[in-house]
């Protein structure tokens, strides 16, 4: 059998019927919070986490030298959110989830892999010899750090999967766990080279961590993201997701400990050109695919709401499309009182819309039909005030 496109998935659920477009529409609707509690007591564990790691941080850095680099570690940081926003733009996702896999990252993921490093120096030692210093960065490094941060992005499917529909959400909740991790990480390592060598010191580990590769972790998470992502289209649950989990894990690894290996045993610089810069090219053009294998999905799920009146063909192409987008915003920027986050807010709402039918579609998700209600009501209230 074969499918519109490589990501395409069989479509056993049956969703109710389109209903015919009303006039005037329904009132809006109130959407429930994503993840309920499960999201307030992760914060609350977060919030001792976040106390215990500052008082290390302090500790062993010193207060001036801790500030400089956070003010440092910041600017690598809002280079990789603005980058994720761009993905995330036209359906985002709840700020409350996206702020948690950014403290998890940031937080938590930090936690494991230092609490693992102490363990293992209580217990062997510590790392004086090249070879157990290299074991570290490219073995152990790499393990307990992707394991730390990918619990993280399986705690976000887990509770709040009705937000993570696809391989895209997956790159999108997996770079935001890298982000945050490598945000603490960067803190450690300017700190310390500025102790230790001063101004031309932190200069140098600046360019290499935080122009050469600020996107590493990023990258890492995301591939574990990416197969979580596919397993929750598939309709994954409870067991069926450690296959997907272990297997993203496996990847986000092996890319890790390549990308150490190549500090530790061979020219970085060279390997880096050679190497490294067409695994990010390879990165960029992947999610580009995945971009467009969403607004095939979402032009085909708004097109049915299409046929029973609720936009028009044109629309379809307007809120679906990447071009359309654009003369969308364009077109909303001429009408009186400037209406372009109007349409912006139009626009996400119907991509929201067609991934609530693609879930009903795929039968993977109970309450999808009351998300497609929600969305289909505040679609249409946008869109009488867009053009009212």
């Amino acid at each position: 059998m074969s499918y519109p496109s490589p990501l395409s998935q069989p479509q056993p659920g049956r969703p109710a019927p389109v209903p015919a477009a009303p006039n005037p529409p329904r009132p809006v609707g109130v959407r429930a919070r994503p993840g309920g509690w499960a999201v307030v007591w992760l914060w609350a564990m977060l919030a001792v986490l976040t106390l215990g790691l500052a008082a290390y941080l302090l500790t062993f850095l010193g207060w001036a030298a801790a500030i400089i680099a956070a003010v440092l570690a910041l600017i690598p940081l809002t280079a990789v959110l603005w980058s994720v926003r761009l993905v995330d733009r036209w359906e985002p996702e709840p700020p409350r989830l996206l702020w948690l896999a950014l403290g998890w990252g940031a937080v938590a993921a930090v936690v494991i892999a230092l609490g693992v490093d102490l363990l293992l120096r209580l217990v062997f030692g510590s790392a004086g010899d090249p070879v157990a210093a290299a074991f570290g960065s490219v073995v152990q490094a790499p393990i307990v750090e992707e394991i730390g941060k990918g619990l993280g992005v399986l705690l976000i499917l887990v509770i709040g999967r009705r937000f993570f529909d696809g391989p895209v959400d997956g790159v999108v909740y997996g770079a935001m766990v890298g982000a945050g991790f490598a945000f603490t990480e960067n803190i450690l390592y300017f700190a310390d080279a500025l102790l230790s060598g001063g101004v031309a010191q932190v200069t140098v580990t600046f360019v290499l961590r935080g122009i050469l590769s600020p996107f590493a972790h990023v990258m890492f998470t995301a591939a574990l993201g990416y197969s979580l992502g596919l397993a929750a289209r598939r309709g994954a649950r409870g067991a069926e997701l450690i296959g997907p989990w272990a297997g993203g894990t496996a990847a986000a690894v092996l890319l890790h400990a390549l990308w150490n290996g190549s500090a530790v045993f061979t020219d970085f610089f060279a390997l880096y050109v050679t190497l490294q810069v067409p695994l990010f090219v390879g990165f960029v053009v992947g999610i580009m695919v995945l971009l467009r294998e969403e607004a095939r999905l979402t032009r085909a799920r708004l097109g049915e709401y299409a046929a029973a009146g609720w936009f028009t063909p044109v629309e379809v192409d307007l809120l679906a499309t990447r071009s359309g987008r654009r003369r969308a915003l364009a077109w909303a920027r001429t009408l009186p009182g400037d209406r372009r986050g109007v349409m912006r807010a139009f626009i996400a709402e119907a991509t929201g819309l067609a991934s609530a039918r693609q879930r009903a579609l795929t039968g993977r998700d109970d309450r999808a039909l009351s998300d497609e209600a929600v969305h289909l009501e505040r679609s249409a209230h946008l869109r009488r005030a867009l053009l009212g």
